[in-house]
């Protein structure tokens, strides 16, 4: 597995970037995990006197140093903050569980994206017995890790499709990625979408027609349409994704060094 990002800049000695769960703040020697230490000694070859840049998705990004690296532990020295923590704008992908790699891959590319929560759903034609949650953590982590992101979506556990909808938030539009030809184009519904939002993207197959029926009746829930061809799912969540951020989102700012 990848924890973190090579630095080439040769000014900054900044070999990786790690995500990790203590509190961030000015001298404080803050536990490496065993995944993390296997990275920095055996993938990075890294030692003590090394610097990182970590953060928790709570305090922004921290210039630090390794202190100690053993074999299954080790700490590092947190010197000063390099960026502090940006206020994100809450942007939620429900989406109907697939096959493993393409799962991740829809893990990795919204968190890449600006996912702030990701909602595993188990629709009619789900082929997906099993969600392993743990492993979409992981890659979630890796992919905010990699991308210079200071914060990790939160990865919900799998629930039916009805009980993520009885309990959907009243304020949030859900743009429901509506396969059918019918739903005006994203773009169209974006020009006067409000800012709580999140995304639906149905199952290999499509949702089964009662399904569609009942979400269009639902108030909260808007359907968009995404062009003319039928897309993979994995292919609709990274497309509605990168439309909502260019239009609407993150991508009208500039991205901070």
């Amino acid at each position: 597995m990848l924890f973190g990002l090579a630095m080439e800049q040769e000014d900054t000695h900044i070999a990786a970037r790690l995500c990790v769960t203590a509190p961030l703040s000015a001298n404080l020697a803050v536990p490496l995990d065993p995944d993390q230490v296997h990275y920095l000694r055996s993938v990075l070859r890294l030692a003590p006197g090394g610097q990182l840049a970590l953060f928790n998705g709570q305090d922004g990004e921290w210039l630090a140093t390794i202190e100690t690296l053993g074999k299954h532990a080790g700490t590092a020295r947190l010197e000063r903050q390099t960026r502090a923590q940006p206020v994100e704008t809450e942007l939620w992908l429900l989406f109907a569980p697939i096959t493993r790699a393409r799962i991740d891959l829809i893990a990795e590319k919204a968190t890449e994206l600006g996912v702030t929560r990701l909602m595993p759903v188990m629709t009619r034609r789900t082929n997906v017995a099993r969600v392993n949650t743990d492993r979409l953590r992981a890659t979630a982590r890796e992919a905010a890790e990699q991308t210079e992101r200071l914060s990790v979506p939160v990865v919900d556990e799998p629930q039916r499709l009805d009980q993520a909808l009885a309990a959907f938030p009243a304020d949030r539009i859900l743009l429901l990625c509506d396969e059918s030809g019918t739903a005006p184009p994203i773009a169209a519904v974006l020009s006067q979408a409000p800012v709580a939002l999140a995304l639906l993207i149905g199952p290999e197959g499509g949702f089964a027609p009662d399904e569609l029926d009942g979400l269009r009746k639902l108030p909260f829930v808007t359907p968009i349409g995404l062009g003319p061809r039928i897309l993979r799912a994995d292919t609709a969540a990274i497309s509605a994704l990168a439309i909502v951020q260019a239009l609407i989102g993150d991508w009208n700012g500039e991205r901070p060094r």
